[in-house]
């Protein structure tokens, strides 16, 4: 087992919840949680442990990105004119490890961050390495000729086990694709419910 895909099940296990909707995750083999006292009935969590939770999960989702970069993305959020946890969505969404992974050219969060940092993207005809590179609208990502060819990239195209949302014009022809524009929260195709709401509470408190 790969470290990622052990950071995979070790965030869907301390959430208890297969935050990605993955086929392989091991809460999907059994109705309690994993471990010896899987069966035990969990107690309430607190206001604060809510909060907590919903930070954990949304940053998780992204490849458990660091503190820093998800605080930063919220204090720009709540900087700008708008619903703070909106628009902490659509900054989210703008990553470009983000739009990778929305376009079906890799499997998983931690495969697109892999695939940019390794330098199989450009943005405007130019390679970008830094998974958090904000897109802005109409920025159009290009997956490099060598790696149009990889077997992760391939497989991942032909995957069924999700579509491409429809704020993002993918063209899996010509391996590329583009951020029509800034989704809700409700366009976001997350496989389980994300409270952004509560991440607001936890860094306002």
């Amino acid at each position: 087992m790969t470290k990622r895909i052990r950071a995979k099940h070790k965030i869907d296990r301390r959430l208890g919840e297969n935050i990605w909707g993955r086929p392989k995750s091991p809460l999907n083999r059994r109705e309690s949680r994993p471990g010896q006292h899987g069966e035990r009935r969990s107690g309430k969590l607190s206001d604060f442990g809510q909060q907590l939770k919903a930070k954990q999960k949304l940053k998780g989702y992204y490849g458990s990105i660091s503190e820093r970069q998800f605080r930063a993305a919220y204090d720009e959020a709540s900087r700008l004119k708008g619903s703070t946890s909106e628009l902490l969505i659509g900054l989210l969404e703008r990553r470009l490890d983000a739009l990778v992974y929305r376009a079906k050219f890799v499997p998983t969060v931690f495969a697109a961050r892999q695939f940019v940092s390794h330098g199989h993207v450009t943005v405007n005809g130019k390679r970008v390495t830094i998974p958090s590179y904000r897109l802005r609208i109409g920025d159009v990502i290009e997956v490099t000729e060598k790696a149009k060819q990889l077997a992760l990239v391939l497989e991942a195209i032909k995957s069924a086990e999700r579509d491409v949302p429809d704020y993002v014009n993918a063209d899996h022809n010509k391996m590329t694709a583009a951020l029509t524009r800034i989704p809700a929260l409700s366009d976001v195709p997350y496989p389980v419910q994300m409270e952004p709401n509560l991440v607001v509470e936890f860094y306002s408190r």
